[in-house]
């Protein structure tokens, strides 16, 4: 027959009372620590320190003298040392050249003696010329004649854009009807004209220029002139037989029913 045996239940019942008690424990421990940890958060941030007083420092720099003054100072010490001098004192002319006058002193000049014709036959301005002398200063006249003939006229200085002398222009080669009628607009009228100035260039060129005037008033042909000016082939003004390249000239365009130019 088979033995049975049976576990006493009082045991059992300590043993689930021990488990209560340390689930207990354990639960009230842990909303015991939630709780300090509310209590903290709600409390709020700690305060801060205090500040303190902040401590401010002045570096202020060394008192130092420029060694200009130093120097100016001991400059000044040894001039205040130093004894003043003396003038020297003038010493008496002699007797002997206080009885001398000047003349005796300086010796006797040097004079020649003339009469008056002598001085006016010594006026070499009356004596005659040397033949090549003669012939040299007619060259020179008839050449300042011929450069004076030569030169490019002109209204007078004050006339140009900037105030310098405008000369009238001398073709080198005048413009041709296409070279013009390229820049013009319609067909200008019989007896219009544009007048323009510009400045001489090398080559016989011209550059820089501006519009005088036109007829009829308004018609735009110095504008035109102007636009074409780059073309104008120009001698460049001459004035004592030299040419002036960079001297301003007037140069006017006359339109006609035969030839635009």
């Amino acid at each position: 027959m088979a033995s049975v045996f049976f576990r006493d239940s009082s045991y059992q019942g300590r043993a689930s009372l021990r488990r209560r008690a340390m689930a207990f424990l354990v639960a009230a421990a842990a909303n015991i620590l939630l709780v300090l940890m509310l209590l903290r958060l709600a409390s709020g941030p700690p305060a801060p320190p205090p500040p303190r007083n902040p401590v401010l420092v002045d570096l202020l720099p060394e008192p130092t003298t420029t060694p200009t003054a130093d120097k100016q100072a001991t400059r000044q010490k040894k001039a205040g040392r130093k004894t003043p001098e003396h003038p020297p004192t003038p010493t008496a002319p002699s007797a002997e050249t206080k009885a001398q006058p000047p003349a005796a002193l300086a010796g006797p000049l040097k004079m020649v003696i003339v009469t008056p014709d002598v001085f006016r036959a010594s006026d070499i301005s009356k004596l005659p010329q040397h033949p090549a002398n003669q012939s040299q200063s007619a060259s020179d006249s008839d050449s300042a004649d011929a450069g004076s003939a030569g030169d490019s006229t002109t209204d007078g200085p004050g006339t140009g854009p900037h105030g310098e002398p405008l000369y009238n222009a001398e073709w080198f080669r005048e413009p041709t009807d296409a070279e013009l009628s390229f820049y013009l607009h319609s067909r200008p009228p019989d007896g219009g004209w544009a007048l323009i100035a510009c400045r001489t260039a090398a080559r016989y060129h011209v550059e820089d220029c501006i519009e005088i005037g036109d007829s009829p008033p308004g018609s735009g042909l110095a504008r035109s002139m102007r636009q074409a000016a780059w073309q104008f082939l120009v001698r460049p003004p001459r004035v004592g037989g030299r040419s002036l390249v960079g001297a301003w000239v007037r140069i006017r365009i006359d339109f006609t029913q035969a030839a635009q130019r």
